[in-house]
C-alpha cells in the first residue's frame, strides 16, 4: 500500500476571505509529529483556529484550520511540512511502510555580521529579513557603539540549506539592502564550526532574585495582577474512565500564539502520543481542547505520580508559555524573555522578532542585545536579554513595555 505523494499535505485555499486555510496532512505516525508541524506552522506566522488529530499509532491524520498574513508562502509551508513528516522527505512517487528513518544531519552554521548606521526599528527590520528567507538566528550578538554604529552577530542556520552557495548570499544582502537602505555599511556571511553555537549552556551571567524565583517557578501559578495583560485561565483535567485504553485530557483556556505548539511540545518531551485529538477555538479568544493519550507503552497514565506531575506542567506551559520580566541593570534598564527549548534542543521559533516588533511599535531603542541558553531548574531555556536605550529621555513606562513585550509574544491585540 502507499499513498502518492502530492496527497501527503494538501493545502487548500478558503472559499471566501474570512474563512480559514485547511491543511490536510496524511503521513506515518511517529511521537512528536504534531510539535513538528505546528512549529512550521508557528513559524511561518499563521494561527491555529481549529484542529483534529487522529492515529492508530502507524498512520496519522491531521487537519488543521490555519489563518495568517496574506504574504504566506503556501508552497514553501507545503514543503516543509512534507520534510516534517516520516518517509515523506524522498522524492519517490510512493510512500511505502516499514520504512528505516535516517537521522538528520547537523545543521551547517553561518555567521552573519552586519555592520550599519543605528535607527529606531533597525533591529527589527534585519530580523524581519532573515525571518522571511528562513535564516533561522540560533545565536546573536548586538552592539551600538558611542558614535551611533552597530554591529550585529548573527549565528544562523539556512532552512533552504543552500547558504554555502554565492547566489543565496548574494540574495540576503540584496534583500537587506532594499529593506534597510542607507543604514547598512556592510554585510559579510561565512560558515563556522558548529561547535561554536553547541554548547547548551550559556555563559554565566548574574540572574536577578525576581527571576529565579517567581519566573522561572513551574510551581508558581499565582494570579497575575489586574489589567498586566497577562490574565490566563488554564483549566486542565485528566479522566481515565471514557476509554479502557486511553487517558482523556480536557484543556479549556485562553488562545494564545502557538497555542497547540506549547501543548505538543509539552507531550512530545513526556514522550507521550496523541491517538485522537480535536481543538475548537470559542468565540475569539477561548479554547476547547479534548486529547486522547497514551504513554510510550501504549497504555493509559494511571500512575498518581505521573499524572500530576503531566498536568501540572501542562497548566503551566498555557498559563505562562514564555517568562518577561525588566530588571534593572545599575542605571540601564534590561528586558530578559525566556523560553524553554524541547528536549531535541529546538527553541520556540519567531520570539526575537515578536520582541523587536514590540519595542519598535514603541519606538524604544535597543543598546544591545544577546541570545543564549542556561539551564534553570533542571531545564534548557533559550533568554533573550535586551539592554534598552533610555538616553533620550522619552523612556516608555516599564509596565507598558513589559505589557506590551508579553501581549505580542502571546498574540493579543
Amino acid at each position: 500500500m502507499g499513498i502518492l505523494h502530492e496527497d501527503v499535505v494538501i493545502i487548500k485555499p478558503p472559499d471566501k476571505q474570512d474563512q480559514a486555510t485547511v491543511i490536510t496532512i496524511n503521513c506515518p505516525d511517529k511521537t512528536g509529529l504534531g510539535c513538528d508541524l505546528c512549529r512550521i506552522i508557528l513559524f511561518f506566522g499563521l494561527s491555529i483556529v481549529r484542529g483534529d488529530v487522529s492515529t492508530d499509532g502507524k498512520w496519522c491524520y491531521l487537519v488543521f484550520w490555519v489563518v495568517g498574513k496574506p504574504s504566506t508562502q503556501w508552497s514553501l509551508l507545503k514543503k516543509r511540512l512534507l520534510e516534517a513528516c516520516p518517509s515523506c522527505s524522498s522524492a519517490n512517487t510512493l510512500i511505502y511502510l516499514p520504512t528505516e528513518l535516517q537521522p538528520p544531519k547537523p545543521p551547517e552554521v553561518f555567521l552573519l555580521k552586519f555592520c550599519g548606521h543605528d535607527r529606531q526599528g533597525l533591529l527589527h527590520d534585519v530580523i524581519h529579513v532573515l525571518c522571511e528567507l528562513e535564516l533561522i538566528i540560533q545565536r546573536v550578538k548586538v552592539s551600538t557603539t558611542p558614535d551611533g554604529m552597530v554591529m550585529d552577530l548573527f549565528f544562523i542556520t539556512d532552512a533552504r540549506e543552500l547558504l554555502h552557495t554565492k547566489a543565496r548570499k548574494d540574495d540576503t544582502y540584496h534583500r537587506l539592502k532594499t529593506v534597510v537602505g542607507d543604514s547598512m555599511v556592510s554585510c559579510d556571511i561565512e560558515k563556522v564550526s558548529p561547535d561554536i553555537t553547541a554548547c547548551s549552556v550559556g555563559p554565566p551571567f548574574i540572574i536577578p532574585p525576581e527571576i529565579t524565583e517567581h519566573t522561572f517557578n513551574l510551581e508558581m501559578l499565582k494570579p497575575c495582577q489586574s489589567g498586566s495583560g497577562q490574565s490566563n485561565h488554564v483549566s486542565v483535567m485528566f479522566d481515565n474512565s471514557l476509554s479502557p485504553v486511553h487517558t482523556l485530557v480536557q484543556i479549556v483556556c485562553r488562545d494564545h500564539k502557538g497555542l497547540l505548539y506549547d501543548i505538543m511540545r509539552t507531550l512530545k518531551d513526556y514522550n507521550i502520543q496523541i491517538s485522537y485529538g480535536r481543538f475548537t477555538l470559542k468565540g475569539k479568544m477561548d479554547c476547547e481542547i479534548d486529547l486522547f493519550i497514551v504513554q510510550a507503552d501504549g497504555k493509559k497514565i494511571v500512575d498518581p505520580s505521573k499524572r500530576n506531575a503531566l498536568m501540572s506542567r501542562i497548566r503551566m506551559e498555557l498559563y505562562r508559555p514564555l517568562r518577561v520580566a525588566l530588571v534593572n541593570r545599575g542605571p540601564d534598564t534590561e528586558l530578559l524573555v525566556a523560553n524553554p527549548v524541547e528536549l531535541c534542543g529546538k527553541g520556540r521559533p519567531l520570539v526575537f522578532y515578536d520582541i523587536t516588533l514590540a519595542l519598535k511599535m514603541l519606538n524604544t531603542d535597543i543598546f544591545s542585545a544577546e541570545i543564549s541558553r542556561h539551564m534553570i531548574g533542571g531545564r534548557e531555556w533559550e533568554v533573550y536579554r535586551v539592554l534598552l536605550d533610555e538616553e533620550d529621555g522619552s523612556s516608555v513606562p516599564r509596565s507598558r513595555i513589559e505589557e506590551a513585550v508579553w501581549r505580542n509574544l502571546m498574540g493579543w491585540e
